[in-house]
């Protein structure tokens, strides 16, 4: 008789059955397919946020091997994020400039990238003067890198009030960064319609 693998036990060993049972006849039921009345469970695993932490970390690694390795080939990053999430810190000149949302480019001209475990920094030019951007990862909104098209998308709560800002950079990071522009882009361009 011709044997098929079953269902996992909870022991993590694969049983054997017969070919000839069937897995209605063992009891075995889809546990993918639901009942129209079933009620859904609550959520105690909390799935959402254990895949957005997960999904953040894809972004952690990619600005880390930036860091470490430089962009490799065409590679390059915009970066969506809430100016107004509790940990961001930007001059209130870019807050007034945009003050719900930034998007910036890591491409040619950032410097003293410092990738954190909650968090990134940058140091960015934009229009000559030189910008330390501190963001956390939960006030990331996207991310997206064109020249393989892979994005993702985070849904970050608007904050209640506007959180204090922080003091103008330091003259350090004036002094360290070369001359060069930022940019600033929309994501609309590259969202699906």
């Amino acid at each position: 008789m011709k044997a098929e693998p079953s269902t996992l036990s909870h022991g993590g060993e694969a049983s054997y059955r017969p070919a000839s049972q069937s897995l209605i006849e063992l009891g075995v039921t889809n546990p993918f397919r639901r009942k129209k009345a079933d009620p859904v469970a609550e959520d105690q695993m909390h799935y959402d946020k254990l895949a957005q932490e997960a999904l953040l970390g894809v972004i952690r690694k990619a600005l880390d091997i930036a860091k470490k390795e430089g962009l490799p080939g065409e590679h390059h990053f915009y970066i969506s994020f809430r100016t107004r999430a509790p940990g961001v810190n930007i001059s209130p000149k870019l807050l007034s400039q945009y003050p719900e949302e930034m998007t910036i480019v890591l491409q040619h001209q950032f410097w003293n990238l410092d990738v954190r475990e909650d968090g990134f920094s940058v140091d960015l030019t934009f229009n000559k003067i030189p910008e330390t951007l501190v963001v956390p990862y939960s006030a990331v909104h996207a991310f997206f890198d064109p020249s393989v098209q892979f994005g993702l998308q985070f849904e970050v709560a608007k904050p209640e009030a506007a959180p204090e800002i922080a003091p103008e950079a330091p003259a350090s990071a004036a002094e360290s960064a070369p001359k060069g522009d930022g940019e600033v882009v929309s994501l609309d361009a590259f969202r699906k319609k």
